[in-house]
């Protein structure tokens, strides 16, 4: 299978694409920039030069190849409807680019917000709609396409997909703890974040590109939940730092930007993804991969 990526250079991407030229498939990037087209290349990929605004670039690369992994995001907190706009417009440009080919169209999404107070589950439905909504709402609105000959699966990502050389949100907590002297949780800290390594993330991928049904939720985390005193109890010993508390009020001005991320409760099991994909993470656990040190190098 030729299969496009998006984010091909990014931090899940970078393993994703040797993970499907691995199993034998054919890889096109996209990348945006001379150096991620050089990592591509060296790799083993074809490369399609744009960005995720390019959505006649997008739309190209969905209908020259056999199946699509969208992984790319602006992730701009601070304006996020900039990065929700521009992710709503790319899931809209490539499930028409697949409308009635039944060709497989992988999205990345998340666990943020499907619950409160229990185990969220893959047959929990996204509460996010509309443009307006977090990620533009582009979960549901792929979704709608697999009763319109797209086999749409439907990826959430756990928010630590871990491993060395993340720059995502446990190396924002750390920097966050090196700066202010102190790795901090919020309220009482039981809240619960899963968490997944970089390589059983991307194996999960190709194994759903390879073989999961139309519709599918799929729930990216080898870990249900860490809570986050856990987390930032660990952070502080890795920095030799104290560990603090702090009221829910002050989390944005202790933590920054991810103070709000890190309150929020995402506990979720991936049961049902292990058994219909027969995938079973083997990688270093997240309390693992901090205890290694290479967060705080």
């Amino acid at each position: 299978m030729r299969v496009f990526i998006t984010g091909a250079s990014g931090w899940i991407g970078r393993h994703a694409v040797p993970e499907f030229l691995g199993a034998g498939h054919q890889v096109l990037g996209l990348a945006r920039s001379d150096a991620s087209a050089a990592v591509l290349v060296a790799q083993g990929a074809e490369v399609l030069r744009g960005d995720l605004d390019d959505l006649d670039v997008l739309r190209r690369g969905a209908e020259s190849t056999e199946g699509t992994v969208h992984l790319a995001n602006k992730h701009d907190f601070v304006h996020p409807e900039i990065s929700n706009a521009a992710e709503r417009a790319a899931v809209q440009t490539i499930a028409d680019a697949l409308e009635g080919s039944d060709r497989p169209f992988l999205l990345a999404s998340g666990l943020a917000g499907l619950t409160a107070g229990r185990l969220a589950t893959e047959e929990d439905p996204n509460p996010w709609t509309g443009p307006d909504a977090p990620r533009g709402g582009a979960e549901n609105l792929a979704l709608s396409y697999a009763d319109r000959g797209v086999r749409v699966l439907a990826a959430r990502f756990a928010p630590t997909v871990h491993g060395t050389g993340d720059h995502g949100f446990i190396a924002a907590l750390v920097a966050a703890a090196r700066a202010a002297g102190a790795s901090a949780f919020v309220g009482d800290g039981a809240n619960r974040w899963p968490a997944v390594h970089v390589t059983d993330a991307a194996r999960l991928v190709r194994l759903a590109v390879e073989g999961a049904p139309a519709g599918s939720r799929l729930h990216v985390a080898a870990e249900d939940g860490v809570p986050a005193a856990e987390i930032a109890r660990t952070i502080g010993e890795g920095l030799g730092l104290p560990v603090v508390r702090v009221e829910p009020a002050d989390a944005a001005a202790a933590l920054g930007w991810i103070g709000g991320f890190f309150a929020m409760e995402m506990a979720a099991s991936s049961e049902r993804t292990r058994a219909l994909l027969d995938w079973h993470p083997t990688g270093p656990t997240l309390a693992e991969d901090l205890a290694a040190g290479s967060y705080f190098a």
